[in-house]
Protein backbone atom coordinates (compact mmCIF):
# COMPACT_ATOMS: atom_id res chain seq x y z
CA UNK A 1 0.00 0.00 0.00
CA UNK A 2 2.65 2.56 0.73
CA UNK A 3 4.65 1.85 -2.67
CA UNK A 4 1.41 2.19 -4.52
CA UNK A 5 0.29 5.47 -2.77
CA UNK A 6 4.11 6.62 -3.50
CA UNK A 7 3.41 6.12 -7.08
CA UNK A 8 -0.04 8.11 -7.07
CA UNK A 9 1.84 10.82 -4.86
CA UNK A 10 4.88 11.01 -7.40
CA UNK A 11 7.37 10.22 -4.59
CA UNK A 12 9.19 7.17 -2.59
CA UNK A 13 8.10 5.01 0.33
CA UNK A 14 11.55 2.93 0.10
CA UNK A 15 12.78 4.12 3.46
CA UNK A 16 9.18 4.37 5.13
CA UNK A 17 8.55 0.69 4.72
CA UNK A 18 12.37 -0.27 5.92
CA UNK A 19 11.00 1.93 9.16
CA UNK A 20 7.86 0.07 9.91
CA UNK A 21 9.96 -3.17 9.74
CA UNK A 22 12.39 -2.25 11.60
CA UNK A 23 10.41 -0.92 14.17
CA UNK A 24 7.60 -3.42 14.33
CA UNK A 25 10.31 -5.86 15.13
CA UNK A 26 11.40 -4.02 18.29
CA UNK A 27 7.66 -2.63 19.29
CA UNK A 28 5.27 -5.71 17.95
CA UNK A 29 1.87 -4.78 16.54
CA UNK A 30 1.89 -2.30 18.82
CA UNK A 31 3.72 0.09 16.38
CA UNK A 32 1.17 -0.39 14.20
CA UNK A 33 -2.22 -0.23 16.25
CA UNK A 34 -0.85 2.22 18.51
CA UNK A 35 1.78 4.23 17.55
CA UNK A 36 1.18 4.59 13.92
CA UNK A 37 -2.53 6.06 14.64
CA UNK A 38 -1.15 8.70 16.86
CA UNK A 39 1.05 9.89 14.34
CA UNK A 40 -2.31 9.84 11.89
CA UNK A 41 -4.10 11.64 14.88
CA UNK A 42 -1.57 14.50 15.06
CA UNK A 43 -1.23 15.00 11.37
CA UNK A 44 -4.73 15.78 10.96
CA UNK A 45 -4.40 17.63 14.16
CA UNK A 46 -1.99 19.54 11.81
CA UNK A 47 -4.04 19.76 9.09
CA UNK A 48 -6.67 21.99 11.55
CA UNK A 49 -4.03 24.09 12.88
CA UNK A 50 -2.46 24.32 9.70
CA UNK A 51 0.92 24.16 11.50
CA UNK A 52 2.73 21.13 12.32
CA UNK A 53 3.49 20.81 16.17
CA UNK A 54 6.12 18.72 17.05
CA UNK A 55 4.95 18.04 20.95
CA UNK A 56 1.68 16.17 19.71
CA UNK A 57 3.96 13.32 18.52
CA UNK A 58 7.18 12.29 19.83
CA UNK A 59 7.90 8.71 18.70
CA UNK A 60 9.54 9.65 15.44
CA UNK A 61 12.71 11.88 14.91
CA UNK A 62 12.15 15.03 12.88
CA UNK A 63 14.27 16.82 10.25
CA UNK A 64 13.35 20.44 10.41
CA UNK A 65 9.94 21.09 10.73
CA UNK A 66 8.64 17.73 9.66
CA UNK A 67 9.47 13.76 11.17
CA UNK A 68 11.56 11.69 8.62
CA UNK A 69 9.17 9.08 8.88
CA UNK A 70 6.63 9.36 5.64
CA UNK A 71 8.74 12.51 4.47
CA UNK A 72 7.91 12.12 1.34
CA UNK A 73 4.36 13.13 1.34
CA UNK A 74 4.37 15.30 4.28
CA UNK A 75 6.67 17.37 1.95
CA UNK A 76 4.14 17.51 -0.27
CA UNK A 77 1.67 18.71 2.21
CA UNK A 78 3.78 20.92 4.54
CA UNK A 79 6.57 23.43 4.13
CA UNK A 80 9.42 21.13 5.93
CA UNK A 81 11.74 24.47 7.35
CA UNK A 82 8.42 25.68 8.65
CA UNK A 83 6.46 23.04 9.30
CA UNK A 84 3.55 25.62 7.59
CA UNK A 85 0.55 23.98 5.93
CA UNK A 86 1.20 24.29 2.15
CA UNK A 87 -1.01 27.13 0.03
CA UNK A 88 -2.12 24.05 -2.31
CA UNK A 89 -1.48 20.50 -0.56
CA UNK A 90 -1.62 17.80 -2.32
CA UNK A 91 -5.03 15.68 -1.77
CA UNK A 92 -3.59 12.39 -2.56
CA UNK A 93 -0.70 12.99 -0.55
CA UNK A 94 -3.04 13.54 2.60
CA UNK A 95 -5.16 10.33 1.86
CA UNK A 96 -1.98 8.50 1.92
CA UNK A 97 -0.83 10.21 5.04
CA UNK A 98 -4.25 9.23 6.75
CA UNK A 99 -4.81 5.50 5.06
CA UNK A 100 -0.64 5.01 5.82
CA UNK A 101 -1.05 6.07 9.73
CA UNK A 102 -4.85 5.10 10.51
CA UNK A 103 -5.38 1.94 9.08
CA UNK A 104 -4.39 -0.21 12.01
CA UNK A 105 -5.89 1.86 14.66
CA UNK A 106 -9.41 -0.29 15.20
CA UNK A 107 -8.59 -3.52 15.08
CA UNK A 108 -10.66 -6.25 16.65
CA UNK A 109 -8.09 -7.52 19.36
CA UNK A 110 -7.82 -8.42 22.91
CA UNK A 111 -6.55 -6.20 25.40
CA UNK A 112 -3.94 -6.55 27.86
CA UNK A 113 -5.08 -7.97 31.26
CA UNK A 114 -4.02 -4.42 32.78
CA UNK A 115 -5.56 -2.13 29.84
CA UNK A 116 -9.05 -3.86 30.92
CA UNK A 117 -8.68 -3.13 34.52
CA UNK A 118 -7.38 0.23 33.89
CA UNK A 119 -10.21 1.01 31.32
CA UNK A 120 -12.74 -0.15 33.83
CA UNK A 121 -11.12 2.22 37.01
CA UNK A 122 -11.35 4.87 34.41
CA UNK A 123 -15.39 3.65 34.57
CA UNK A 124 -15.68 4.12 38.00
CA UNK A 125 -13.18 7.33 37.79
CA UNK A 126 -15.46 9.01 35.28
CA UNK A 127 -18.36 7.89 37.70
CA UNK A 128 -16.80 9.62 40.11
CA UNK A 129 -16.43 13.28 38.26
CA UNK A 130 -20.16 13.29 37.00
CA UNK A 131 -21.11 12.76 40.95
CA UNK A 132 -19.18 15.77 41.67
CA UNK A 133 -20.28 17.43 38.93
CA UNK A 134 -23.41 17.00 40.48
CA UNK A 135 -22.73 18.27 44.02
CA UNK A 136 -20.78 21.70 42.24
CA UNK A 137 -23.78 22.47 40.11
CA UNK A 138 -25.64 25.67 40.79
CA UNK A 139 -29.63 25.88 40.71
CA UNK A 140 -29.04 28.43 38.45
CA UNK A 141 -27.73 26.19 35.98
CA UNK A 142 -29.74 23.98 36.41
CA UNK A 143 -32.70 26.55 35.85
CA UNK A 144 -30.82 27.87 32.71
CA UNK A 145 -30.84 24.06 31.25
CA UNK A 146 -34.44 23.24 32.20
CA UNK A 147 -35.32 26.55 30.63
CA UNK A 148 -33.51 25.45 27.52
CA UNK A 149 -34.68 22.19 27.13
CA UNK A 150 -38.26 22.68 27.39
CA UNK A 151 -37.99 25.90 24.56
CA UNK A 152 -35.89 23.10 22.63
CA UNK A 153 -38.27 20.19 22.78
CA UNK A 154 -41.33 21.33 24.60
CA UNK A 155 -43.75 20.52 21.96
CA UNK A 156 -42.12 16.93 22.05
CA UNK A 157 -42.27 16.18 25.58
CA UNK A 158 -45.98 17.46 25.46
CA UNK A 159 -46.88 15.06 23.51
CA UNK A 160 -44.51 12.20 25.16
CA UNK A 161 -46.35 13.11 28.15
CA UNK A 162 -49.55 12.67 26.36
CA UNK A 163 -48.64 9.01 24.98
CA UNK A 164 -47.17 7.70 28.20
CA UNK A 165 -50.00 8.21 30.32
CA UNK A 166 -52.47 6.47 27.67
CA UNK A 167 -49.87 4.21 27.56
CA UNK A 168 -51.39 3.16 24.25
CA UNK A 169 -48.36 3.98 21.86
CA UNK A 170 -46.66 2.31 24.29
CA UNK A 171 -45.28 -0.79 22.29
CA UNK A 172 -42.25 -2.84 24.13
CA UNK A 173 -39.44 -4.59 22.17
CA UNK A 174 -36.58 -7.06 23.26
CA UNK A 175 -32.94 -6.11 21.79
CA UNK A 176 -31.12 -8.42 20.27
CA UNK A 177 -28.06 -8.02 22.70
CA UNK A 178 -26.90 -9.49 25.52
CA UNK A 179 -28.65 -9.53 28.99
CA UNK A 180 -28.04 -8.69 32.81
CA UNK A 181 -30.01 -11.75 33.34
CA UNK A 182 -28.29 -13.78 30.95
CA UNK A 183 -31.11 -14.88 28.65
CA UNK A 184 -31.07 -14.54 25.17
CA UNK A 185 -33.32 -14.70 22.23
CA UNK A 186 -36.67 -16.06 22.54
CA UNK A 187 -35.97 -17.22 26.50
CA UNK A 188 -36.39 -12.98 26.99
CA UNK A 189 -40.26 -13.23 26.23
CA UNK A 190 -40.42 -15.88 29.16
CA UNK A 191 -39.15 -13.61 31.57
CA UNK A 192 -39.89 -14.39 35.25
CA UNK A 193 -38.76 -11.03 36.91
CA UNK A 194 -40.65 -7.57 37.02
CA UNK A 195 -39.24 -4.37 38.70
CA UNK A 196 -42.06 -3.09 40.94
CA UNK A 197 -41.22 0.42 39.94
CA UNK A 198 -42.03 -0.39 36.45
CA UNK A 199 -46.03 -1.06 37.43
CA UNK A 200 -46.96 2.57 36.81
CA UNK A 201 -46.01 3.08 33.43
CA UNK A 202 -45.28 -0.26 32.01
CA UNK A 203 -47.47 -3.18 33.80
CA UNK A 204 -46.69 -6.42 33.81
CA UNK A 205 -50.13 -7.28 32.57
CA UNK A 206 -49.85 -5.09 29.50
CA UNK A 207 -46.07 -5.47 28.50
CA UNK A 208 -46.00 -9.32 29.28
CA UNK A 209 -49.49 -11.37 28.30
CA UNK A 210 -50.78 -11.23 24.72
CA UNK A 211 -54.04 -9.66 26.62
CA UNK A 212 -55.76 -10.04 30.31
CA UNK A 213 -57.19 -13.34 29.26
CA UNK A 214 -53.41 -14.90 30.00
CA UNK A 215 -53.84 -12.45 33.98
CA UNK A 216 -53.34 -15.87 36.39
CA UNK A 217 -49.48 -16.40 33.97
CA UNK A 218 -48.48 -12.97 36.30
CA UNK A 219 -48.50 -15.34 39.28
CA UNK A 220 -45.09 -16.89 38.28
CA UNK A 221 -43.68 -13.48 37.86
CA UNK A 222 -41.13 -12.57 40.58
CA UNK A 223 -42.19 -8.57 41.21
CA UNK A 224 -38.77 -7.20 42.73
CA UNK A 225 -37.71 -4.42 45.22
CA UNK A 226 -36.15 -1.80 44.39
CA UNK A 227 -33.29 -3.40 46.80
CA UNK A 228 -33.77 -6.63 44.90
CA UNK A 229 -33.30 -5.62 41.25
CA UNK A 230 -30.68 -6.77 38.93
CA UNK A 231 -27.92 -4.13 38.34
CA UNK A 232 -27.14 -3.28 34.65
CA UNK A 233 -23.90 -5.89 33.90
CA UNK A 234 -21.06 -3.86 32.55
CA UNK A 235 -19.07 -5.19 29.96
CA UNK A 236 -15.76 -4.86 27.88
CA UNK A 237 -15.84 -5.60 23.96
CA UNK A 238 -12.82 -5.47 21.66
CA UNK A 239 -12.69 -1.54 20.28
CA UNK A 240 -8.39 -1.11 19.68
CA UNK A 241 -5.51 -3.32 21.15
CA UNK A 242 -4.83 0.22 23.33
CA UNK A 243 -8.66 0.09 25.31
CA UNK A 244 -11.52 -2.11 25.34
CA UNK A 245 -15.17 -0.21 24.72
CA UNK A 246 -17.23 -0.45 27.76
CA UNK A 247 -20.82 -0.93 27.39
CA UNK A 248 -23.99 -2.58 29.83
CA UNK A 249 -26.26 -5.45 29.57
CA UNK A 250 -29.20 -4.58 31.14
CA UNK A 251 -31.97 -6.51 32.57
CA UNK A 252 -34.48 -7.74 29.52
CA UNK A 253 -37.37 -5.93 31.90
CA UNK A 254 -35.54 -2.78 31.74
CA UNK A 255 -34.28 -3.16 28.26
CA UNK A 256 -37.87 -4.35 27.30
CA UNK A 257 -39.59 -0.88 28.37
CA UNK A 258 -36.83 1.11 27.45
CA UNK A 259 -37.39 0.10 23.83
CA UNK A 260 -40.60 1.34 24.02
CA UNK A 261 -40.00 5.18 25.07
CA UNK A 262 -36.85 4.80 22.20
CA UNK A 263 -39.29 3.98 19.40
CA UNK A 264 -41.89 6.50 20.40
CA UNK A 265 -39.11 9.26 20.75
CA UNK A 266 -37.50 7.82 17.09
CA UNK A 267 -40.76 8.33 15.70
CA UNK A 268 -41.82 11.49 16.62
CA UNK A 269 -38.55 13.66 16.41
CA UNK A 270 -38.35 12.01 13.04
CA UNK A 271 -41.76 13.07 11.89
CA UNK A 272 -42.24 16.17 14.18
CA UNK A 273 -43.00 18.81 11.05
CA UNK A 274 -46.17 16.32 10.23
CA UNK A 275 -48.11 15.57 14.01
CA UNK A 276 -50.42 18.37 14.37
CA UNK A 277 -49.13 18.96 17.52
CA UNK A 278 -45.50 19.66 16.81
CA UNK A 279 -45.55 21.81 13.55
CA UNK A 280 -43.14 24.33 15.44
CA UNK A 281 -40.75 21.37 16.52
CA UNK A 282 -40.15 20.66 12.55
CA UNK A 283 -36.51 21.70 12.97
CA UNK A 284 -35.46 18.80 15.48
CA UNK A 285 -35.53 16.45 12.54
CA UNK A 286 -32.81 18.87 10.95
CA UNK A 287 -30.91 18.95 14.99
CA UNK A 288 -30.49 15.30 15.97
CA UNK A 289 -30.31 12.14 14.26
CA UNK A 290 -31.03 8.90 15.92
CA UNK A 291 -30.83 6.76 12.77
CA UNK A 292 -29.17 8.40 10.00
CA UNK A 293 -25.53 9.37 9.58
CA UNK A 294 -25.80 10.95 6.42
CA UNK A 295 -26.59 13.97 7.53
CA UNK A 296 -23.80 14.50 9.50
CA UNK A 297 -21.75 13.51 7.09
CA UNK A 298 -23.03 16.06 4.53
CA UNK A 299 -22.38 18.82 7.00
CA UNK A 300 -19.00 17.77 7.42
CA UNK A 301 -18.64 17.86 3.89
CA UNK A 302 -19.47 21.42 3.79
CA UNK A 303 -18.01 22.53 7.01
CA UNK A 304 -14.95 21.32 4.77
CA UNK A 305 -15.55 23.54 1.87
CA UNK A 306 -16.41 26.94 3.12
CA UNK A 307 -15.02 26.26 6.95
CA UNK A 308 -18.43 27.97 8.37
CA UNK A 309 -19.05 24.66 10.18
CA UNK A 310 -16.91 22.71 13.06
CA UNK A 311 -16.83 19.12 13.85
CA UNK A 312 -16.62 18.13 17.31
CA UNK A 313 -16.25 15.06 19.21
CA UNK A 314 -16.86 14.07 22.68
CA UNK A 315 -14.80 11.32 24.99
CA UNK A 316 -16.53 9.19 27.64
CA UNK A 317 -19.89 10.58 25.77
CA UNK A 318 -22.74 8.44 26.85
CA UNK A 319 -20.91 8.12 30.42
CA UNK A 320 -20.63 11.92 31.27
CA UNK A 321 -24.50 12.73 30.70
CA UNK A 322 -25.48 13.50 33.64
CA UNK A 323 -29.11 11.77 35.45
CA UNK A 324 -29.42 15.08 37.54
CA UNK A 325 -29.27 17.01 33.85
CA UNK A 326 -32.05 14.75 32.51
CA UNK A 327 -34.53 14.57 35.90
CA UNK A 328 -34.24 18.88 35.05
CA UNK A 329 -34.81 18.47 32.10
CA UNK A 330 -38.01 16.17 31.96
CA UNK A 331 -39.27 17.85 35.51
CA UNK A 332 -41.70 19.64 33.53
CA UNK A 333 -43.26 16.74 32.52
CA UNK A 334 -43.94 14.13 35.12
CA UNK A 335 -45.47 11.03 33.23
CA UNK A 336 -42.63 11.08 30.48
CA UNK A 337 -39.77 11.85 33.42
CA UNK A 338 -41.30 9.07 35.79
CA UNK A 339 -41.16 6.70 32.89
CA UNK A 340 -37.81 7.50 32.12
CA UNK A 341 -36.73 7.32 35.46
CA UNK A 342 -38.73 3.35 35.56
CA UNK A 343 -36.78 1.93 33.49
CA UNK A 344 -33.44 3.25 34.38
CA UNK A 345 -30.98 1.33 35.49
CA UNK A 346 -29.88 2.79 39.04
CA UNK A 347 -27.04 0.32 39.46
CA UNK A 348 -24.26 -1.35 37.63
CA UNK A 349 -22.24 -4.44 38.55
CA UNK A 350 -18.31 -3.35 37.70
CA UNK A 351 -15.84 -6.11 37.14
CA UNK A 352 -13.27 -6.03 39.63
CA UNK A 353 -15.35 -3.50 41.70
CA UNK A 354 -18.39 -4.65 42.69
CA UNK A 355 -21.75 -3.01 42.31
CA UNK A 356 -21.79 1.05 42.54
CA UNK A 357 -25.28 3.41 42.29
CA UNK A 358 -25.49 5.08 39.23
CA UNK A 359 -25.09 9.11 38.46
CA UNK A 360 -24.87 9.19 35.13
CA UNK A 361 -28.24 8.64 32.64
CA UNK A 362 -27.28 5.22 31.56
CA UNK A 363 -23.93 3.70 30.04
CA UNK A 364 -24.06 2.68 26.61
CA UNK A 365 -26.15 -0.22 26.19
CA UNK A 366 -29.45 1.46 27.53
CA UNK A 367 -31.75 1.90 25.07
CA UNK A 368 -32.37 5.10 25.95
CA UNK A 369 -28.69 6.41 26.23
CA UNK A 370 -28.39 7.53 22.69
CA UNK A 371 -31.59 9.64 22.27
CA UNK A 372 -31.56 11.15 25.44
CA UNK A 373 -27.79 11.96 25.06
CA UNK A 374 -28.77 13.74 22.05
CA UNK A 375 -31.52 15.88 23.87
CA UNK A 376 -28.55 16.85 26.38
CA UNK A 377 -25.88 17.68 24.19
CA UNK A 378 -28.49 19.82 22.10
CA UNK A 379 -29.15 21.68 24.86
CA UNK A 380 -25.59 22.20 25.93
CA UNK A 381 -25.36 23.48 22.74
CA UNK A 382 -27.70 26.45 22.34
CA UNK A 383 -26.45 27.53 25.94
CA UNK A 384 -23.34 28.13 24.45
CA UNK A 385 -25.18 29.85 21.50
CA UNK A 386 -26.91 31.78 23.52
CA UNK A 387 -24.19 32.78 25.73
CA UNK A 388 -22.94 34.69 22.96
CA UNK A 389 -25.33 36.40 21.65
CA UNK A 390 -26.57 39.73 22.88
CA UNK A 391 -30.37 38.67 23.31
CA UNK A 392 -31.69 35.59 24.93
CA UNK A 393 -32.39 33.00 22.02
CA UNK A 394 -36.37 32.64 21.13
CA UNK A 395 -37.74 29.40 18.95
CA UNK A 396 -37.90 31.44 15.66
CA UNK A 397 -33.55 32.09 16.35
CA UNK A 398 -33.32 28.10 16.92
CA UNK A 399 -35.06 27.52 13.56
CA UNK A 400 -32.51 29.80 12.11
CA UNK A 401 -29.62 26.99 13.09
CA UNK A 402 -31.60 24.04 10.96
CA UNK A 403 -28.80 22.80 8.60
CA UNK A 404 -25.83 24.06 10.72
CA UNK A 405 -26.16 22.67 13.89
CA UNK A 406 -26.78 18.68 14.11
CA UNK A 407 -26.01 16.16 17.26
CA UNK A 408 -25.46 12.49 16.25
CA UNK A 409 -24.29 10.69 19.42
CA UNK A 410 -21.23 12.07 19.99
CA UNK A 411 -20.33 13.56 16.85
CA UNK A 412 -21.60 17.36 17.12
CA UNK A 413 -21.81 19.83 14.12
CA UNK A 414 -22.00 24.01 14.81
CA UNK A 415 -21.62 26.75 13.62
CA UNK A 416 -17.72 27.80 14.08
CA UNK A 417 -18.60 30.89 15.38
CA UNK A 418 -19.72 29.65 18.59
CA UNK A 419 -17.27 26.82 18.93
CA UNK A 420 -15.43 28.30 21.80
CA UNK A 421 -18.79 29.24 23.62
CA UNK A 422 -20.24 25.85 23.01
CA UNK A 423 -17.09 24.16 24.05
CA UNK A 424 -17.14 26.34 26.76
CA UNK A 425 -20.81 25.16 27.94
CA UNK A 426 -20.00 21.75 27.16
CA UNK A 427 -17.53 21.40 29.84
CA UNK A 428 -19.74 23.04 32.41
CA UNK A 429 -22.52 20.66 31.63
CA UNK A 430 -20.04 17.68 32.27
CA UNK A 431 -19.04 16.60 28.98
CA UNK A 432 -15.48 16.27 27.71
CA UNK A 433 -14.94 17.36 24.45
CA UNK A 434 -12.04 15.27 22.46
CA UNK A 435 -10.24 17.90 20.99
CA UNK A 436 -7.65 16.10 18.80
CA UNK A 437 -10.62 15.01 16.71
CA UNK A 438 -12.83 18.33 17.11
CA UNK A 439 -11.62 20.73 14.01
CA UNK A 440 -13.04 24.08 13.23
CA UNK A 441 -9.52 25.99 11.94
CA UNK A 442 -8.42 24.06 8.97
CA UNK A 443 -10.39 22.71 5.58
CA UNK A 444 -10.33 18.99 7.73
CA UNK A 445 -13.48 18.02 9.07
CA UNK A 446 -14.93 14.55 10.25
CA UNK A 447 -17.83 13.15 11.31
CA UNK A 448 -19.77 9.89 11.73
CA UNK A 449 -16.82 8.09 10.45
CA UNK A 450 -16.64 9.98 6.75
CA UNK A 451 -13.46 12.72 6.50
CA UNK A 452 -13.17 15.32 3.97
CA UNK A 453 -10.41 17.76 3.42
CA UNK A 454 -11.30 21.59 0.86
CA UNK A 455 -14.59 19.48 0.09
CA UNK A 456 -12.91 15.91 -1.33
CA UNK A 457 -13.18 12.86 0.70
CA UNK A 458 -10.18 10.95 2.10
CA UNK A 459 -11.85 8.47 4.45
CA UNK A 460 -9.62 5.58 4.60
CA UNK A 461 -10.20 1.71 4.89
CA UNK A 462 -9.60 0.09 8.02
CA UNK A 463 -8.12 -3.39 8.90
CA UNK A 464 -10.45 -4.56 11.36
CA UNK A 465 -9.11 -8.36 12.08
CA UNK A 466 -5.43 -9.92 11.44
CA UNK A 467 -5.17 -12.29 8.64
CA UNK A 468 -6.42 -15.87 8.46
CA UNK A 469 -4.28 -18.17 8.68
CA UNK A 470 -6.72 -21.80 7.39
CA UNK A 471 -10.40 -21.81 6.09
CA UNK A 472 -11.32 -22.42 10.51
CA UNK A 473 -10.47 -18.79 10.87
CA UNK A 474 -13.70 -17.75 9.74
CA UNK A 475 -14.13 -14.23 11.18
CA UNK A 476 -10.56 -13.50 10.14
CA UNK A 477 -11.53 -14.74 6.25
CA UNK A 478 -14.30 -12.66 6.20
CA UNK A 479 -12.74 -9.41 7.27
CA UNK A 480 -10.34 -9.91 4.77
CA UNK A 481 -12.14 -10.59 1.70
CA UNK A 482 -14.30 -6.95 3.11
CA UNK A 483 -10.90 -5.50 2.86
CA UNK A 484 -9.80 -6.48 -0.30
CA UNK A 485 -13.23 -5.00 -1.54
CA UNK A 486 -13.33 -2.17 -0.26
CA UNK A 487 -9.42 -1.32 -1.13
CA UNK A 488 -11.11 -2.28 -4.78
CA UNK A 489 -13.33 0.21 -4.26
CA UNK A 490 -10.87 3.04 -3.16
CA UNK A 491 -8.75 2.55 -6.17
CA UNK A 492 -5.43 -0.09 -4.43
CA UNK A 493 -5.92 -2.32 -7.34
CA UNK A 494 -2.11 -3.22 -6.76
CA UNK A 495 -2.71 -3.92 -3.09
CA UNK A 496 -5.81 -5.96 -4.04
CA UNK A 497 -4.07 -7.67 -6.36
CA UNK A 498 -1.47 -8.97 -3.37
CA UNK A 499 -4.61 -9.48 -0.83
CA UNK A 500 -5.92 -11.66 -3.80
CA UNK A 501 -2.47 -13.96 -4.27
CA UNK A 502 -2.81 -14.13 -0.60
CA UNK A 503 -6.69 -15.44 -0.37
CA UNK A 504 -6.33 -17.94 -2.63
CA UNK A 505 -4.10 -19.83 -0.41
CA UNK A 506 -6.38 -19.82 1.73
CA UNK A 507 -10.04 -20.03 -0.56
CA UNK A 508 -9.56 -22.62 -3.48
CA UNK A 509 -12.66 -20.89 -4.72
CA UNK A 510 -13.45 -17.16 -5.25
CA UNK A 511 -14.96 -15.90 -8.00
CA UNK A 512 -15.90 -13.08 -8.74
CA UNK A 513 -19.40 -11.78 -7.87
CA UNK A 514 -21.09 -8.16 -7.48
CA UNK A 515 -21.53 -6.68 -3.60
CA UNK A 516 -24.55 -7.78 -3.14
CA UNK A 517 -23.88 -11.79 -3.51
CA UNK A 518 -24.45 -14.06 -0.37
CA UNK A 519 -20.78 -15.82 -1.88
CA UNK A 520 -17.30 -14.10 -0.42
CA UNK A 521 -15.53 -13.27 -4.08
CA UNK A 522 -14.19 -10.22 -5.60
CA UNK A 523 -16.03 -7.79 -6.34
CA UNK A 524 -15.50 -5.88 -9.83
CA UNK A 525 -16.58 -2.92 -11.32
CA UNK A 526 -16.55 -5.29 -15.11
CA UNK A 527 -19.62 -7.35 -13.51
CA UNK A 528 -19.42 -10.83 -12.39
CA UNK A 529 -18.61 -14.37 -13.36
CA UNK A 530 -20.66 -17.47 -14.21
CA UNK A 531 -19.94 -20.99 -13.57
CA UNK A 532 -22.84 -22.55 -14.33
CA UNK A 533 -26.62 -22.40 -14.62
CA UNK A 534 -29.27 -23.34 -12.17
CA UNK A 535 -31.06 -26.77 -12.94
CA UNK A 536 -34.28 -25.65 -12.39
CA UNK A 537 -34.05 -21.28 -12.36
CA UNK A 538 -31.65 -20.90 -15.05
CA UNK A 539 -29.80 -18.41 -13.01
CA UNK A 540 -26.37 -18.12 -12.59
CA UNK A 541 -24.30 -19.90 -10.44
CA UNK A 542 -21.02 -20.05 -9.14
CA UNK A 543 -18.72 -22.08 -6.63
CA UNK A 544 -17.54 -20.38 -3.71
CA UNK A 545 -17.73 -20.36 0.15
CA UNK A 546 -20.81 -18.89 1.78
CA UNK A 547 -21.19 -17.17 5.64
CA UNK A 548 -22.95 -20.03 7.82
CA UNK A 549 -23.83 -18.70 11.27
CA UNK A 550 -26.10 -20.94 13.03
CA UNK A 551 -28.90 -19.40 15.10
CA UNK A 552 -28.86 -20.93 19.13
CA UNK A 553 -31.73 -23.55 19.12
CA UNK A 554 -34.34 -22.08 21.63
CA UNK A 555 -37.98 -22.70 20.73
CA UNK A 556 -40.70 -20.48 22.23
CA UNK A 557 -44.97 -21.44 21.68
CA UNK A 558 -47.77 -21.14 24.09
CA UNK A 559 -48.22 -17.53 25.74
CA UNK A 560 -44.72 -16.43 24.72
CA UNK A 561 -44.91 -16.62 21.15
CA UNK A 562 -48.41 -15.20 21.14
CA UNK A 563 -46.77 -12.33 22.73
CA UNK A 564 -43.90 -11.86 20.30
CA UNK A 565 -46.51 -12.21 17.57
CA UNK A 566 -48.23 -9.16 18.68
CA UNK A 567 -46.03 -6.92 19.62
CA UNK A 568 -44.34 -7.31 16.04
CA UNK A 569 -44.79 -3.76 14.86
CA UNK A 570 -44.37 -4.44 11.23
CA UNK A 571 -47.49 -6.28 11.16
CA UNK A 572 -46.21 -9.23 8.62
CA UNK A 573 -45.19 -12.12 9.03
CA UNK A 574 -41.32 -13.09 9.76
CA UNK A 575 -38.78 -13.54 7.03
CA UNK A 576 -37.80 -16.58 8.99
CA UNK A 577 -40.37 -19.33 9.29
CA UNK A 578 -38.60 -20.93 11.90
CA UNK A 579 -38.18 -17.68 14.46
CA UNK A 580 -40.09 -19.84 16.84
CA UNK A 581 -37.33 -22.55 17.05
CA UNK A 582 -34.04 -20.73 16.59
CA UNK A 583 -33.57 -17.05 17.70
CA UNK A 584 -30.77 -14.73 19.24
CA UNK A 585 -27.49 -13.69 17.79
CA UNK A 586 -25.16 -16.78 15.84
CA UNK A 587 -23.07 -18.21 18.92
CA UNK A 588 -20.56 -18.97 15.76
CA UNK A 589 -19.50 -18.19 12.69
CA UNK A 590 -17.90 -20.66 9.72
CA UNK A 591 -17.83 -20.49 5.77
CA UNK A 592 -19.49 -23.53 3.69
CA UNK A 593 -18.71 -24.42 0.18
CA UNK A 594 -21.58 -24.25 -1.92
CA UNK A 595 -23.22 -23.33 -5.60
CA UNK A 596 -24.78 -19.95 -4.68
CA UNK A 597 -25.44 -17.27 -7.09
CA UNK A 598 -22.83 -14.12 -8.04
CA UNK A 599 -25.66 -11.31 -7.67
Amino acid sequence: MANESAIRCRTSADLDIKTVEARCDHEGISFLTITLPDLGKAIQKWLDLEQVDRTMITQFSYHQGLPRFLGGFLDLVFDRSSGALLDNPDIDAILALRQLTLMFGKMLMPTTKARYERAMEEFIECEQEVREGDACRSPIDLERFRQMSSMLFGQLFTVLDREIYYGEALIPKHGPGATADYLIGNEKYNQRTWPKRLEKYFPAGEMLLPNWRYYDQLDEVDFLEPEAEIPTRVIAVPKTLKTPRIISAEPVAMQYCQQAVQILIRDLVRDAGKHPDMRQSNYLSQMIGLDDQTPNQELAREGSLTGDLATLDLSEASDRVSNQLVRAMLSNWPHLHGAVDACRSRKADVPTQGVIRLSKFAPMGSALCFPIEAMVFLTMIFLGIDAESNVPLSRKDVKSFAGKVRVFGDDIIIPKDYVHTVVRSLEHFGAKVNVNKSFWNGKFRESCGKEYYDGHDVSIVKVRRVFPSSRQDAQEIISLVALRNHLYWHGYWSTVQWLDSRIRKILKYFPTVLPSSPVLGRESALGFETQKMHPHLHSPLVKGYEVHSPIPANALDDVGALTKFLIDQSGLPSADKRHLERSGRPSAVGIKLRNGSPF
